[in-house]
């Protein structure tokens, strides 16, 4: 469920934020005030579009926070898998946007679109002004199907996604390597100098930074040699010649004192660690003799590695696999007719299972197809298509895809004796809206979504027909938190929860403001979406009597759920 919302520095919001409650939340108030802002904030939040002239003038930034509360497992236990901390089903949902990027997060951890999106889609359905216009899209039925069918098909659908593209991937192999005789010859040859010339380079892994290290080593040989014997005479002379004095002038003073027998030892120490190291210094200086034969051999073999680099990979592993890949194709051009029969004998094979798959996933199509149908007809009659026939033709697609071998189109007939048309060509601006509201709010009880929002879904509809859509919302709301922007006083009469959207302007600025109504200030806005401009007693009175009968309409409906 959706907590609330928090919204600062975007677009005529300077800040706003406001608490949800259960079942149906109701957005009104005047054209032109602001209400879409507010959805259009939560599909932000989700990870919509973004652009900088969303920023309010004069900010830096702008924010957007959602607080949800959730008992879904599922959701719960994605968080986990993205190591997201669960907060007991507490999320909040967070996007700052700047002039240059946004930043996402969930529960304080920093998330890409794509996680957002993720987490987002079991926890809310939005539905914007012109959704409903999706309807006209052909693919969008078979979407619709699938999102209903999503149980039935368990992994099957990703199963026949993932053998459409093996499908696909060996079909361009095949094309590819389609050579003629000489194309082939030339490849072979080209190939096989490749592998020769980086056979006889006879690499081995890491000898690469060996060399590296004796070329730097070589090439720096008098500075070393220098460096290395000032400090071998210093130490060697001066400093052990003071040790030894040290050591001397100690030895008496020590028979007297056990403090200074300590000392004595610590500086014995001294002595043999430093003839230690005079000694191993010595044994480094004398094997710093290189001769100009051994320096060439090791700037020849580095010239050569780096060549190979070059033409073949980045490291010496790189060169090796590169080889192995380029001995495996060899392999294939030199036995090319065995080759192209046991291509094509795979490809034959994917396909076999792709289509066994596809054959299967449209069995379930049409399957749930039927029961689809039932559920969404209901919905249609109870959103006043009194005489309406829905169907779901399921033909045979032009072309195999990953979506399989279906194409589904949604047909409807509004008129008793009037044969079922394609929806494009039947409906209206109107009844495509309400036919949108019957098919989400069917995939929301079969889909467990907890909340919906609506944004305008009373597009082109009046009197009975407003009723109707109010009550169907107000039954969707019995199980699921809605919330919805309306300009209809019916629909608004239905809220559980009635909030007002508000522009003013504030220090020669405009703003957008959200309060909640009580029963009182609800019934007035009620009055102002029924009366216009003059509202007199009759309109309030009128409204009163409106939020009483859409109660005992809403109580009604509610207990037969």
């Amino acid at each position: 469920m959706l907590l609330g919302i928090h919204v600062q520095n975007l677009a005529l919001i300077h800040e706003v934020e406001v608490d949800f409650g259960k079942n149906l939340n109701i957005l009104t108030g005047e054209t032109g005030a602001g209400k879409s802002i507010i959805i259009g904030s939560v599909n932000l939040a989700l990870g919509g579009k973004a652009s900088k002239d969303l920023i309010r003038q004069g900010a830096d930034s702008a924010l957007v926070e959602l607080y949800f509360k959730t008992d879904d497992k599922k959701v719960i236990k994605k968080l986990e898998d993205m190591d997201i901390p669960a907060d007991d089903g507490n999320i909040t949902i967070t996007r700052r946007l700047m002039p240059n990027r946004s930043v996402c997060r969930v529960n304080g951890e920093i998330v890409s679109a794509r996680v957002l999106s993720e987490v987002s889609a079991n926890l809310i359905d939005i539905h914007g002004q012109h959704d409903h216009q999706s309807l006209l899209h052909i693919s969008k039925h078979l979407d619709i199907l699938d999102d209903y069918s999503k149980v039935s098909f368990g992994t099957l659908k990703q199963d026949m996604a993932d053998a459409y593209e093996l499908y696909m991937d060996l079909t361009k192999t095949l094309e590819n390597a389609n050579l003629d005789t000489e194309s082939r010859r030339r490849e072979q040859s080209f190939i096989s100098y490749e592998i020769s010339e980086i056979d006889e380079a006879k690499l081995i892994a890491g000898e690469d930074e060996e060399l590296s290290v004796q070329y730097k080593k070589m090439s720096n040989a008098k500075k070393i040699t220098d460096c290395a014997l000032e400090t071998y005479q210093m130490t060697e002379n001066s400093a052990s010649d003071a040790v030894s004095r040290g050591l001397r002038a100690l030895y008496p003073a020590a028979e007297y004192d056990t403090q200074l027998s300590g000392l004595l030892e610590q500086l014995q120490d001294i002595e043999n660690l430093l003839n230690d190291f005079n000694r191993e210094l010595s044994g480094y200086m004398e094997g710093l003799v290189f001769d100009d034969e051994t320096f060439a051999a090791v700037e020849q073999r580095l010239d050569l590695i780096n060549d190979l680099k070059a033409k073949y990979g980045a490291t010496i592993p790189d060169i090796l696999d590169y080889k192995a890949k380029k001995e495996a194709e060899l392999e294939k051009l030199e036995n090319y007719d065995a080759y192209i029969q046991d291509l094509k004998k795979k490809l034959a094979g994917a396909k076999e299972n792709y289509e066994a798959l596809a054959a299967k996933v449209s069995d379930i199509r049409k399957n749930e197809s039927r029961t689809l149908e039932n559920l969404i007809e209901e919905a249609l009659k109870e959103l006043n298509f009194l005489d309406v026939r829905f169907e779901i033709q399921i033909r045979s697609a032009n072309h195999p895809s990953k979506n399989g071998m279906d194409e589904v189109e949604f047909m409807i007939s509004t008129n008793p004796g009037e044969p079922v048309k394609s929806l494009s060509k039947v409906a209206s601006g109107g009844e495509l809206s309400r036919i949108m509201l019957a098919i989400k709010s069917v995939l929301a009880d079969a889909d467990d979504v907890e909340t919906l929002i609506f944004d305008e879904i009373d597009t082109g509809i009046s009197g009975r027909t407003a009723q109707k859509v109010s009550e169907r919302l107000a039954v969707i709301a019995a199980n699921h938190q809605v919330l919805c922007i309306s300009h209809l006083p019916q629909i608004a009469s239905m809220a559980d929860h009635h909030f007002l959207i508000e522009k003013n302007v504030e220090n020669d600025r405009t703003a957008t403001h959200i309060q909640v109504l009580d029963d009182e200030a609800s019934s007035g806005e009620i009055a102002r979406m029924l009366g216009g401009a003059q509202i007199t007693g009759k309109v309030i009175e009128n409204a009163r009597e409106m939020k009483s009968l859409a109660a005992k309409t809403k109580k009604l409906l509610r207990c037969r759920q």
